[in-house]
């Protein structure tokens, strides 16, 4: 077996559905199996695969995993080479995997391969690479400072706008659409479980690098995630501090005890910041649409302040 395709679902069995799908299409001339894991949302997903994807193997879990955990309950089912973790919400556009595949068997000490992520408007996202996390890249992250400095050292995503068909060797690739050897994922123990979501990816391309292999950004493979529907679309309070959570629990698994708190510190003045300046804002914003947009950024910022002072308490209670 080249290749296993592993998703993992959570109320999203349309997406899903697309994918698969899309897998079927553009895999031909490599023996893929593709395993879907519904990490507790019992939304059809399993029913539909049956129905109408009988090859896939669908793992039903009875409660809700996480990403991290997900994915790893799912790879010790695959028997490819390679795998290749795709979120639900994602489509291969051409011969992505085995522009992938071909990649991996090319370039030396290739532990991870990411493809060229799109908006489903067909735009680039940028988020498709991403630099190993620092106190400053993840403190100064803004989409305003991103648009202003796109090519800039703090966020990695340089490769994005150069003019080149052959892989780049990068620091981290995005868990959207992360290819990896199966013994290497063995052997480096997987996902961190500790994760329930986000920057599962960065801590999984960091103890790659640690381990004497190499990340590589292959544009040639096209992939379009529409980005955001599994956690529920447009930034929830839960998402936006599960994001706050697991970028303090990098730090502490992979710098230090001191960065953390460094980390927690910096966000927190982050927050209050952000939330003085969005409640101003919501009593003199020209329309009520503005007003809407403000209070619903206000939410979050204030579920991130309240968890930099009250730290997995809050999560709990956002859970």
């Amino acid at each position: 077996m080249d290749v296993s395709i592993i998703i993992v679902n959570w109320n999203s069995a349309a997406f899903v559905r697309k994918c698969v799908s899309s897998v079927g299409e553009h895999t031909r001339g490599l023996s893929v199996e593709i395993v879907v894991l519904d990490s507790g949302s019992f939304d059809g997903c399993g029913e539909m695969l049956a129905r109408e994807f009988p090859h896939v193997r669908f793992i039903q879990s009875d409660k809700n995993l996480g990403f991290a955990r997900g994915n790893n309950v799912a790879a010790r089912q695959a028997t490819g080479r390679f795998l290749i973790f795709l979120n639900p919400d994602t489509e291969l556009r051409g011969p992505a995997v085995s522009k992938l595949f071909e990649a991996a068997a090319s370039l030396p000490k290739a532990g991870v391969l990411g493809a060229r992520l799109l908006n489903s408007d067909g735009t680039l996202q940028t988020s498709c690479l991403q630099n190993f996390p620092t106190i400053a890249n993840q403190i100064l992250d803004a989409d305003l400072l991103r648009k202003w400095f796109p090519r800039s050292r703090l966020w990695g995503t340089a490769p994005l706008y150069a003019e080149v068909s052959a892989p780049v060797e990068v620091e981290g690739i995005s868990g959207a659409c992360l290819m990896t050897p199966r013994t290497l994922f063995e052997q480096v123990g997987g996902f961190n479980e500790e994760y329930f979501m986000y920057y599962e990816d960065m801590d999984y391309c960091l103890k790659v690098h640690k381990a004497g292999w190499k990340s590589y950004y292959a544009p040639a493979a096209v992939v379009v995630h529409h980005g955001g529907q599994s956690s529920g679309g447009e930034h929830s309070k839960f998402s936006s501090v599960m994001m706050a959570e697991s970028g303090w629990r990098f730090f502490r698994t992979q710098r230090s005890p001191v960065q953390a708190a460094m980390f927690r510190a910096c966000l927190a003045a982050k927050a209050a910041s952000r939330t003085c300046a969005l409640a101003l804002f919501c009593l003199f914003a020209p329309s009520e649409s503005r007003r809407k947009r403000a209070r619903s950024a206000l939410g979050k910022w204030t579920s991130v302040l309240r968890w930099a002072f009250g730290g997995e308490k809050e999560t709990a209670d956002l859970r």
